[in-house]
C-alpha cells in the first residue's frame, strides 16, 4: 500500500427528505446569496428547482437562477455565471442536477476568483487554491462529482474536453434523495452506471499490485452496480436500487476507492487512461453522452493493456464476476482474463449501452481528428497501468469502431470456465 492523503470535507444528506434539509443547512453554514445552477429544465418539470428553491428561499437565503447547462458544459456558460456572481456579489454556488450541472457550477465557483479567462485554468493545468463554497442536490447519479475533486469542462471553439483536480472545489454539501432520480430516462440511468464503474476501473487498474482493503471496496462497488444496474433499468422507482446506485456513484468518486492506490500522496490513484480516450470523443461528437462513451472505449482498452499485468485482471475476473482461469496455463489465464472483458462489456450492452464508436456515426476517418487534441491535452504518452503512447491511442480508437458481438455459452459448465 502506497502512502496517500485522503480528504472529503463534503457533507451528506440523504433520503427521502434530503431537499428539505438544505435551506437550514446552507443557512447555518453562512451561505446568503446564492447562485443555484441546473441543466436544461427537467429540474422545473419535476418540480425538483420549485422544491430547492423554496427551502432556500425559506431560509432566508436570496437566490440568482442561472440554467441551460448542457451534456459536456461549454467554457461560454461558465464565463456567464462567472460574470453574474462577480455583478451580483454572490457569496455561494449551488449545483441542481447532475455532474455537467455540477462541474460548471465548480468552474464558476473557483474561476470568479481568476483575473484572466476561466479557460486559462484548463488549458495551462494552474493551480486551483480558492473557490465560493459549493452545495449540489443530485438529479443524476453519475459523475460523482457531488464529493469529488474533479472538474471537467469543454471548450467547443478549440474542441477539446479538460478536466482539473484540486481540493479547493470539493463541494461543502451534497443532498441526495434517490427518489429525484425516478424519472431518469433508461439511457442516462444505464450512462450513470457504465460511468460510475468506469471510475472505479480507473483506481482499480492503477499500475500498482494487490491492495487488499482498498480492493475489497472497489470490487464490492462494481459488484453492486452489477447487481443493482439492472434491477433500475426493469423498474425505475425502486428505492432500494436507486439508492445503492446513487451512493455507489458518490463512493467510486470521492477517491475512498484508490487510497493507497497512487502514485504519490494526494495524487489520484490510476492513469485515467479510458477517460482520457473518451473525453476525446465526446468534445469533437457533444451528442455522445460520457458513460456512452466510456461503454465502448474501456472494455477496448482492457483488451489492448491487460498482457502488462495478468495478474491484476485475473484479480479482477475472479473478485468481480467469479471467473477462474481452468488451470495455469497461459492460453486458459488469456481465457479467464478474455471472458471477463466481454462479461465487462456485455453488461454495459445489457444495461442499453453501445458497444462501437460507428453506432454514433465516429468512423476511421475522425481516428486523427481525436489524437490531434489528446495529443495536446494528454502529451504524447500518458498513463499509469501501461502507459500508452498516441500509436497505442489510435489502435484502441479502431478497436472501439467493431461492434461486440456477445458471448452465447453452450452451458453453464462452459460458462463458468
Amino acid at each position: 500500500m502506497n502512502d496517500f492523503a485522503f480528504y472529503s470535507p463534503t457533507e451528506f444528506h440523504f433520503g427521502r427528505t434530503a431537499t428539505d434539509d438544505m435551506g437550514s443547512a446552507l443557512s447555518a453554514a453562512g451561505f446568503k446569496r446564492s447562485l443555484v445552477v441546473y441543466g436544461q429544465g427537467s429540474v422545473k418539470r419535476s418540480g425538483v428547482l420549485d422544491q430547492v428553491k423554496g427551502s432556500l428561499t425559506g431560509a432566508g437565503i436570496d437566490l440568482v437562477e442561472l440554467g441551460g447547462v448542457r451534456p459536456n458544459p461549454d467554457v461560454s456558460f461558465v464565463r456567464e455565471g462567472i460574470g453574474l456572481v462577480r455583478e451580483r456579489e454572490l457569496d455561494s454556488v449551488v449545483a441542481v442536477g447532475g455532474g455537467s450541472v455540477i462541474d460548471a457550477a465548480k468552474a464558476i465557483a473557483f474561476g470568479v476568483y481568476y483575473e484572466g479567462d476561466v479557460w486559462d485554468i484548463f488549458a495551462k493545468g494552474l493551480p486551483i487554491t480558492r473557490a465560493l463554497p459549493i452545495a449540489t442536490l443530485v438529479t443524476i447519479p453519475a459523475a460523482g462529482s457531488e464529493a469529488s475533486a474533479s472538474c471537467v469542462i469543454s471548450n467547443d471553439e478549440e474542441g477539446r474536453k479538460v478536466g482539473v483536480g484540486g481540493d479547493a472545489f470539493r463541494p461543502r454539501f451534497a443532498f441526495m434523495n434517490p427518489e429525484h432520480t425516478f424519472s431518469l430516462p433508461p439511457y442516462q440511468t444505464a450512462a450513470g452506471v457504465t460511468d460510475m464503474f468506469a471510475h472505479i476501473c480507473e483506481r482499480y487498474f492503477s499500475g500498482l499490485g494487490t491492495v487488499t482493503v482498498t480492493d475489497g471496496i472497489a470490487t464490492s462497488l462494481m459488484r453492486t452496480l452489477i447487481e443493482h444496474g439492472p434491477r433500475v433499468i426493469e423498474d425505475p422507482e425502486d428505492y432500494e436500487a436507486r439508492a445503492n446506485i446513487m451512493w455507489v456513484g458518490m463512493l467510486a468518486h470521492n477517491d475512498i476507492a484508490g487510497c493507497g492506490r497512487g502514485l504519490k500522496p494526494g495524487g489520484r490513484a490510476g492513469g485515467w487512461e479510458s477517460h482520457g480516450l473518451e473525453h476525446e470523443v465526446s468534445a469533437h461528437f457533444v451528442e455522445v453522452t460520457h458513460g456512452a462513451g466510456l461503454a465502448v472505449i474501456m472494455p477496448n482498452w482492457m483488451r489492448y493493456v491487460w498482457p502488462a499485468d495478468p495478474d491484476r485482471f485475473l484479480s479482477y475476473a475472479r473478485d468481480v464476476f467469479g471467473i477462474e482461469p481452468i488451470d495455469d496455463t497461459p492460453d486458459a489465464i488469456r481465457d479467464a482474463i478474455e471472458i471477463a472483458i466481454d462479461e465487462t462489456q456485455e453488461f454495459f450492452m445489457s444495461l442499453g449501452m453501445p458497444s462501437s464508436l460507428s453506432e454514433f456515426g465516429i468512423g476511421e476517418g475522425d481516428i486523427e481528428t481525436l489524437i490531434g487534441t489528446l495529443e495536446k491535452t494528454k502529451g504524447a504518452r500518458f498513463g499509469a497501468f501501461r502507459p500508452l503512447d498516441m500509436d497505442d491511442s489510435r489502435e484502441i480508437y479502431r478497436m472501439s469502431l467493431m461492434p461486440h458481438e456477445p458471448n452465447v455459452w453452450e452451458t453453464e459448465e462452459e460458462h463458468e470456465a
